[in-house]
């Protein structure tokens, strides 16, 4: 199985980094203001939208995750995500939460988990302006990478 591994430190507080990646709202301030699904539902699943008829991608939130980690588990979207798990191991370190950031399971490496490297560093760094009070740019307002998005 293939992975892929980025790691960025932020200026903010454990819990306010784990909220923008644990809820609905805080997802929607990094990644794509289109985050749909109800948290009070209990499944941990909500969908992320990037402007198509139908949801990009469904992830359910792994209520059993360790402390200090937020994990997804992708149940529908591209294929080459299907069953893969996205991870955010949080810690603290010298005044930053650092978060090293996987998203593993990728059955090959084939040119979408590449074009996906490049756009899910993109996101951490809009991640990052957005809990330091910078202009975070969650889609539609990103820099496109190329034609796919």
């Amino acid at each position: 199985m293939e992975a892929i591994r980025h790691r960025v430190g932020i200026r903010a507080p454990i819990d306010e980094v784990h909220d923008a990646l644990a809820t609905n709202a805080g997802v929607s301030r990094w990644w794509t203001n289109d985050v749909r699904g109800d948290e009070r539902a209990g499944d941990g699943a909500f969908e992320v939208w990037f402007g198509a008829a139908a949801p990009s991608a469904t992830l359910r939130r792994d209520a059993t995750a360790a402390p200090g980690q937020v994990r997804w588990r992708c149940t529908q979207g591209p294929d080459s995500w299907l069953d893969t798990t996205v991870t955010f191991d949080l810690r603290p370190h010298d005044g930053e939460t650092v978060v090293v950031f996987t998203h593993d399971g990728w059955r090959e490496p084939v040119e979408f988990m590449h074009h996906c490297s490049t756009s899910w560093a993109y996101y951490l760094i809009s991640l990052k302006r957005a809990l330091e009070g910078g202009a975070a740019t969650p889609w539609p307002g990103n820099e496109r990478i190329s034609t796919w998005g």
